[in-house]
């Protein structure tokens, strides 16, 4: 299968089913994406897939073939993505497991709505689960981000 990962060709000989997540990881080295809970419960292991938020702990790499896939790695550009500057701004991780995919999950919803309402924030955030508890800062961080970006 070949698919393209963070606006680079990427090719995989990995089982249909195997989910993506893996492939990322292991295969291709994108460390960024993680592993929570493997049921798409938890949106640590959120990405992009054709420009839509997709847990991939759930979506089999067959489903990226020909398609455009994009990680934090991708997303991060070097910290200069406007979630990036404002998660940091606002102070927004402790543990920072989970931050990864509350990026992709924020960006999908900036990607729809470039200015939400807080309510918005955390209707779109609502399946992004942090265990520290940032969700205050997660929310002033998406809005500082639709203000600055």
């Amino acid at each position: 299968m070949k698919f393209t990962v963070n606006g680079r060709a990427a090719e995989t000989d990995a089982p249909e089913d195997t989910p993506l997540l893996w492939v990322l990881r292991e295969e291709l080295g994108l460390v960024g994406t993680k592993y929570g809970c493997g049921v798409a419960a938890c949106g640590a292991c959120t990405i992009h897939l054709n420009g839509v938020a997709t847990r991939s702990c759930v979506t089999p790499v067959s489903m990226a073939e020909d398609a455009e896939v994009v990680t934090i790695e991708g997303l991060a550009n070097g910290g200069d993505h406007p979630l990036v500057r404002a998660w940091v701004a606002e102070q927004v991780p402790q543990c920072g497991y989970c931050q990864s995919g509350q990026i992709m999950q924020a960006a999908d919803l900036l990607a729809i709505n470039p200015q939400p309402t807080r309510e918005e924030i955390r209707s779109h955030m609502a399946g992004n689960i942090c265990r520290c508890g940032t969700y205050s800062r997660i929310e002033r961080a998406i809005e500082r981000a639709s203000r600055e970006g």
